[in-house]
Protein backbone atom coordinates (compact mmCIF):
# COMPACT_ATOMS: atom_id res chain seq x y z
CA UNK A 1 0.00 0.00 0.00
CA UNK A 2 2.73 2.06 0.73
CA UNK A 3 4.16 1.76 -2.34
CA UNK A 4 1.55 2.55 -4.69
CA UNK A 5 0.89 5.53 -2.44
CA UNK A 6 4.50 6.60 -3.34
CA UNK A 7 4.19 5.59 -6.80
CA UNK A 8 1.48 8.31 -7.14
CA UNK A 9 2.64 10.80 -5.19
CA UNK A 10 5.77 10.79 -8.19
CA UNK A 11 3.65 10.76 -10.84
CA UNK A 12 1.68 13.55 -9.27
CA UNK A 13 4.20 15.47 -8.61
CA UNK A 14 5.03 17.31 -11.80
CA UNK A 15 1.21 18.50 -11.47
CA UNK A 16 1.08 20.23 -8.19
CA UNK A 17 4.30 22.27 -9.03
CA UNK A 18 3.64 25.67 -9.43
CA UNK A 19 5.24 26.50 -12.75
CA UNK A 20 7.94 29.15 -12.35
CA UNK A 21 7.78 32.86 -12.85
CA UNK A 22 9.95 32.55 -16.29
CA UNK A 23 7.73 30.07 -17.54
CA UNK A 24 4.53 32.76 -17.23
CA UNK A 25 6.40 35.73 -18.59
CA UNK A 26 4.88 37.23 -22.10
CA UNK A 27 7.09 38.81 -24.39
CA UNK A 28 6.36 42.14 -25.94
CA UNK A 29 6.71 42.16 -29.78
CA UNK A 30 9.29 43.68 -31.70
CA UNK A 31 8.96 46.62 -34.30
CA UNK A 32 8.70 44.10 -37.38
CA UNK A 33 5.60 41.58 -35.26
CA UNK A 34 3.72 45.33 -34.76
CA UNK A 35 4.05 45.90 -38.26
CA UNK A 36 2.56 42.43 -39.12
CA UNK A 37 0.35 42.73 -36.56
CA UNK A 38 -1.47 46.30 -37.99
CA UNK A 39 -1.32 44.75 -40.86
CA UNK A 40 -3.30 41.65 -40.54
CA UNK A 41 -5.61 43.79 -38.38
CA UNK A 42 -6.01 45.87 -41.59
CA UNK A 43 -7.16 43.34 -43.70
CA UNK A 44 -9.34 41.50 -41.13
CA UNK A 45 -11.03 44.85 -41.12
CA UNK A 46 -11.29 45.29 -44.63
CA UNK A 47 -12.94 41.69 -45.35
CA UNK A 48 -15.20 41.96 -42.80
CA UNK A 49 -16.35 45.63 -44.73
CA UNK A 50 -16.70 43.77 -47.66
CA UNK A 51 -18.58 40.63 -46.07
CA UNK A 52 -20.95 43.39 -44.84
CA UNK A 53 -21.18 45.45 -48.30
CA UNK A 54 -21.89 42.32 -49.85
CA UNK A 55 -24.35 41.14 -47.21
CA UNK A 56 -26.35 44.44 -47.65
CA UNK A 57 -26.28 44.53 -51.02
CA UNK A 58 -27.82 41.26 -51.30
CA UNK A 59 -30.72 41.83 -48.39
CA UNK A 60 -31.48 45.14 -50.52
CA UNK A 61 -30.01 47.61 -47.70
CA UNK A 62 -27.46 49.15 -50.14
CA UNK A 63 -28.62 50.06 -54.12
CA UNK A 64 -26.20 48.42 -56.96
CA UNK A 65 -24.82 51.77 -57.95
CA UNK A 66 -23.70 52.48 -54.20
CA UNK A 67 -22.50 48.60 -54.08
CA UNK A 68 -20.53 49.46 -57.51
CA UNK A 69 -18.70 52.30 -55.83
CA UNK A 70 -18.05 51.08 -52.49
CA UNK A 71 -16.88 47.63 -53.04
CA UNK A 72 -13.60 49.27 -55.19
CA UNK A 73 -11.68 50.99 -52.54
CA UNK A 74 -12.62 48.34 -50.12
CA UNK A 75 -11.38 45.39 -52.88
CA UNK A 76 -8.33 47.60 -52.85
CA UNK A 77 -7.58 48.21 -49.11
CA UNK A 78 -7.82 44.42 -48.42
CA UNK A 79 -5.69 43.45 -51.57
CA UNK A 80 -3.13 46.14 -50.40
CA UNK A 81 -3.17 44.70 -47.07
CA UNK A 82 -2.48 41.23 -48.02
CA UNK A 83 0.59 42.04 -50.85
CA UNK A 84 2.06 43.87 -47.54
CA UNK A 85 1.54 40.92 -45.25
CA UNK A 86 2.92 38.83 -48.19
CA UNK A 87 5.94 40.87 -48.83
CA UNK A 88 6.68 40.68 -45.09
CA UNK A 89 6.25 37.06 -45.04
CA UNK A 90 8.59 36.02 -48.12
CA UNK A 91 12.23 36.78 -47.50
CA UNK A 92 13.66 40.30 -48.23
CA UNK A 93 17.16 39.00 -48.97
CA UNK A 94 17.14 35.89 -51.38
CA UNK A 95 20.26 33.94 -50.38
CA UNK A 96 22.87 33.15 -52.96
CA UNK A 97 25.24 30.19 -52.48
CA UNK A 98 28.81 31.20 -52.30
CA UNK A 99 31.17 30.00 -54.60
CA UNK A 100 33.64 27.80 -53.26
CA UNK A 101 37.11 27.17 -54.86
CA UNK A 102 38.65 23.85 -54.59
Amino acid sequence: MLLAVACVALVALPFLREPSPKDDRLVAPDELEQRRLALAEERDRALAALKELEFDHRTGKVSDDDYRTLVGPLRRRAAEALRALDLRASPTVEEKPVPTHG
